[in-house]
C-alpha cells in the first residue's frame, strides 16, 4: 500500500484522537463558557451588597460586644468570655457559612473540583469558630460567679439554645454527608445526583434556621442586659435592633441568590470529567 494512503487513513476523523478539552485552557482551575447562556443581570449588584451588608453585620456586632458589653476575656472573666460567642457566630455560622453558599455563584470560573473543596474548607473554617462559640458561652453559663461565689447558669432551657445547637448539629451532619457524597473517591455519580437537592436543601434550611437562633439570641440578651430599661431604647438597645435587621437583610439576599435558578452556576462537560476520572 502506498505510505501517503497510510498517512491518509491515520488522520482520518474515526481514527485521530480527540483533544483534550483540558489541554486548551491555559490555566487547568480556570474553564470556559457554559454550553447554555448565562443570565447574570444584576447579579454583580447583588452579590456585592450581601458581601457588604455581611461585614457591616461583623462590624456592628464587635462594636455592641466590646463597647457595650466590655469586650474579651477567656475563663479569668467568664462575663466577658460570653462575648466571644456572638461574634464567632456571627463570622463562622452565618458570613461564612453564607460565603460557602455563594461560592458556586461567585466563582463561577473555577473548576468544579476546586470549588468543592473550597466550599468544605470555608465550611471547616466555620465549624472550628462554631466550637470555639459553643465553648465560650458554655463556660460563661458554669463558670458564673456571683459575690464570688461559684453560680452557674442553667444550660440548653431557652428557644435560642435549642433552636441554634439544632442549626449547629445539622450544619455538621450536612458538611459529613457533603464530603462522603461529593468528595469521598468512592462515591457513585448516581449518588451524588440523588443527593445533591437534599443537600442545597438543608443547607438552606440550616443557614435560615441559624439567622432565626441569632435573632432570638440577641432579643434574649438584650431583655437579660438591659432589663427594663430596653423599653426606653437606650444607645445599646438601638444597636441591638439595627443588628437584628441587618441579620434579617443578610439572611434574605443569601437565600434569595442561592434560591434564584437564573443565578445558578451551569454545568460544564469537564466537570464530570474531572470529579469521577471517567471521560463518558
Amino acid at each position: 500500500m502506498p505510505s501517503n494512503s497510510i498517512i491518509k487513513e491515520s488522520e482520518s476523523p474515526r481514527l485521530r484522537k480527540a483533544p483534550s478539552y483540558c489541554s486548551r485552557l491555559p490555566d487547568m482551575d480556570k474553564i470556559g463558557e457554559p454550553t447554555q447562556t448565562e443570565n447574570l443581570e444584576g447579579f454583580n449588584i447583588l452579590f456585592w451588597t450581601t458581601e457588604a451588608v455581611g461585614g457591616l453585620l461583623i462590624i456592628l456586632v464587635a462594636i455592641w460586644t466590646a463597647h457595650y458589653r466590655g469586650g474579651f476575656s477567656w475563663t479569668s472573666n467568664p462575663g466577658l468570655e460570653f462575648n466571644w460567642h456572638p461574634l464567632l457566630m456571627t463570622i463562622g455560622l452565618v458570613f461564612l457559612y453564607a460565603n460557602g453558599m455563594l461560592i458556586y455563584r461567585s466563582q463561577r470560573q473555577i473548576r468544579k473540583r476546586r470549588l468543592k473543596l473550597i466550599h468544605s474548607g470555608i465550611m471547616i473554617f466555620a465549624v472550628l469558630l462554631t466550637v470555639v462559640a459553643l465553648v465560650a458561652v458554655f463556660d460563661s453559663h458554669n463558670l458564673n460567679k456571683k459575690d464570688g461565689v461559684l453560680s452557674p447558669i442553667p444550660n440548653m432551657y431557652t428557644l435560642h439554645s435549642w433552636v441554634g445547637l439544632t442549626s449547629v448539629i445539622l450544619f455538621c451532619c450536612q458538611w459529613l454527608a457533603g464530603f462522603l457524597s461529593f468528595l469521598y473517591p468512592m462515591a457513585q455519580p448516581s449518588l451524588r445526583g440523588a443527593y445533591l437537592p437534599v443537600h442545597v436543601y438543608f443547607g438552606t434550611a440550616a443557614f435560615i434556621g441559624t439567622i432565626a437562633a441569632c435573632l432570638m439570641g440577641l432579643t434574649e440578651k438584650a431583655f437579660f442586659a438591659l432589663q427594663s430599661s430596653y423599653a426606653e431604647l437606650p444607645g445599646e438597645a438601638v444597636l441591638v435592633n439595627i443588628i437584628g435587621l441587618v441579620f434579617v437583610i443578610f439572611g434574605g439576599l443569601t437565600v434569595y441568590i442561592v434560591s434564584q435558578e437564573r443565578y445558578r452556576r451551569l454545568p460544564r462537560p469537564e466537570d464530570d470529567i474531572l470529579l469521577t476520572g471517567r471521560n463518558e
